[in-house]
């Protein structure tokens, strides 16, 4: 601390006791909420201006608005993400897909830069963020943008004004974006301020200081806007269709009773709410009642924001589609909507990318079976492990409905007054297994840990509510708001490599199913047609099928011979590189071992569990993601393997 810097200690003088001074906040909070009360306003304290920057907030919201106007406009997207938890893992991530592929004019990967270097690892800036509390997330998009040829000068005086602001030296890095129609920079802030304390900014700061100091900037840079560009801009806005400043002021227009009605005072202004009204008439928005008065619909705002994100959707849709030479009519690109009623989607990888890069939601576009290609909001980047493209997927909603599970454990706590453990399950149902009955177990613990809806006793017994569905149902809603979506893997193999390839792969699959895939004849659908023609013809060389009587008909076991190839030849691999013999895992075998990693094979993922004197090779669960390096044991039964981490036989389970 500097001679010039002191830190108040609330409370009685001598007190080291910190409940005095959460108390005397608290009183302070209470007066300065009844002194907002007696202001000529009627407001109360709401804290839009505790933290840094809220005196300059104020200010700039103070200034002359038409002088404001004037100011070349800036969007600034900010949110506030808690590092706590999945939130480190998710920090990573979302820094490493700003550095994706194809952001930069030349279509290269994005550099991260700071302060004072062109060139930042973004490795150090997250280990120097280990421990923070949360970091901010703002995206800078100038309007006028596409005139700066770099935008790291501006934003790093951008930030430098913000340290002013706010009183205090920043921890950032940024990365600029130009695969868009308008250029926008990314700026992740540690939470921290110099004295390595959590910074906290106003919200006024937040929601409005920062935008009018980046637009200052570039009116600065590019010299405010002329009335012949702000008159071009509103003409523009006339035949958008999408929520607009012109919309903006006509909602603001309505009387009383609802109805707009224009005057000719000033021309311009009168032509171009004219203009506006009569395409919002032409959408169905707008309806004239009398000569001059009109009656705008009342979901005008939420319709028009709706259009300008699907609209954007689809300009989305086809830069990627072009920028892997695919060409797609505009009646077959489609918007997935994740509701109940709605179907797979069967099809390849064509591109993943950010669909709201401040929440960090991603999408899929997906080349279907149906013919169509589908954009696919696949929600939190960190639900959805990465793809490679080209992989081939099935794409379904996810049920916001309780399970079966859910419903065994209400009605086993209903007959025994709201308790639930796995002796009273055993008790309730004994035919179930004690395996099965965990299952119900780790279901309670996962709804607990999101959401605090079900309660476990010191002893282990569950208290299960009354409304216990009601809750399950709400936790389902919202992992669907973060994970709207399921996706299966079908065969992380691209299509062409199956054609020929010595393993059991999707299109064999598909080919021995009692229940195949339907497949139109366009798009990939097409494609998997042919390659379907192809497979065939290899599988009939390779022995595992033959011509009967114009039709195909394939071995019994064939995806089982395909397997056992594709295993062999990776355990031989694997084999010379580990420096041990490879042993086959049968039904009923106990594993015992360290799991070293992964590997993926076309038939699946499989785990590569190393012994002292030997390895083999078992189908992975998802739930070994965390325990690589550690100690495991598990025997393989028919259903699957139920896992031990740890050394000890009494370690956690997982199953």
């Amino acid at each position: 601390m500097t001679d010039d810097e002191f830190r108040p200690k609330l409370g009685k003088i001598g007190s080291r006791s910190s409940k005095a001074g959460k108390r005397f906040a608290g009183q302070l909070r209470a007066a300065v909420n009844r002194a907002g009360g007696k202001s000529r306003r009627g407001s109360h304290f709401i804290g839009s201006r505790v933290g840094r920057g809220g005196a300059a907030a104020a200010l700039l919201k103070s200034r002359d608005r038409y002088a404001a106007f004037r100011q070349r406009r800036v969007v600034v997207k900010a949110r506030v993400v808690k590092l706590a938890g999945k939130g480190a893992d998710g920090a990573r991530a979302h820094l490493r897909y700003l550095q994706r592929d194809g952001v930069t004019r030349q279509g290269e990967p994005s550099e991260l830069y700071g302060p004072d270097s062109d060139r930042v690892d973004g490795k150090d800036f997250i280990d120097r963020a280990d421990g923070d509390r949360h970091q901010f997330r703002f995206i800078v998009a100038a309007e006028d943008g596409i005139e700066y040829e770099d935008l790291k000068s501006l934003t790093r005086r951008l930030m430098a004004q913000m340290e002013e602001d706010l009183g205090t030296e920043l921890d950032w890095v940024a990365v600029d974006h130009f695969n868009t129609g308008h250029p926008h920079t990314h700026i992740i802030l540690r939470g921290k301020d110099h004295r390595g304390e959590n910074l906290v900014i106003a919200r006024d700061y937040i929601s409005s200081g920062l935008r009018e100091r980046a637009a200052e900037l570039v009116s600065l840079d590019l010299g405010p806007r002329t009335d012949r560009e702000i008159e071009q801009r509103l003409r523009q806005e006339m035949e958008q269709e999408r929520f607009t400043s012109i919309d903006r002021q006509l909602l603001r227009m309505r009387d009383s009773d609802g109805f707009v009605s224009l005057d000719g005072r000033d021309a311009f202004r009168q032509t171009l709410h004219q203009g506006r009204l009569r395409k919002l008439e032409r959408m169905g928005l707008a309806a004239e009642i009398g000569s001059g008065r009109w009656r705008l619909d009342d979901e005008l705002e939420a319709t028009l924001r709706h259009l300008g994100e699907r609209g954007d959707i689809i300009k989305t849709m086809h830069r990627e589609l072009t920028s892997k030479g695919l060409v797609r009519s505009a009646a077959d690109c489609v918007v997935y909507d994740a509701g109940q009623n709605a179907g797979p989607v069967v099809g390849r990888v064509i591109a993943r990318g950010l669909a709201d890069e401040i929440n960090d939601r991603h999408y899929l576009i997906v080349g279907g079976v149906d013919g169509r290609s589908h954009f696919i909001d696949i929600g939190k980047g960190v639900a959805t492990e990465p793809m490679p493209d080209g992989c081939i997927v099935r794409v379904t909603p996810r049920n916001t409905e309780p399970r079966q599970i859910d419903r065994t454990i209400a009605d086993i706590a209903a007959a025994n007054g709201g308790r639930y453990n796995v002796d009273i399950h055993l008790k309730h149902d004994p035919s179930a297994s004690e395996r099965f009955a965990e299952t119900h177990v780790r279901r309670l613990e996962a709804i607990r840990r999101a959401t605090g809806g079900a309660e476990r006793q010191s002893d282990g017994t569950w208290m299960i509510a009354p409304d216990h569905l009601k809750r399950v149902a709400d936790y389902e809603r919202q992992r669907a708001k973060a994970e709207p979506v399921v996706i299966d893997t079908l065969s992380p193999m691209p299509l062409e490599k199956q054609v020929g390839f010595d393993g059991a792969t999707w299109l064999d699959r598909e080919l021995v199913s009692n229940e195949p895939t339907a497949l139109r004849e366009s798009g990939f659908g097409r494609e998997v047609r042919e390659a379907q023609t192809r497979r065939r013809q290899w599988l009939i060389a390779q022995g595992l099928a033959h011509e009967e009587q114009d039709r195909i008909v394939y071995r019994a076991n064939m995806i089982s011979i395909l397997r056992q190839r594709e295993l062999n030849r990776v355990a031989g691999q694997l084999s010379v590189e580990l420096g041990l013999p490879y042993a086959e895992a049968q039904s009923g075998d106990r594993i015992d071992g360290t799991l070293r990693r992964s590997v993926d094979l076309a038939g699946g993922k499989y785990a590569v569990i190393e012994k002292s004197r030997e390895f083999t090779l078992v189908p992975w669960r998802p739930v070994l993601d965390r325990h690589v390096g550690k100690e495991v044991s598990g025997i393989i039964r028919r259903e699957g393997i139920s896992w031990t981490i740890g050394l000890k036989r009494s370690g956690p389970s997982v199953s």
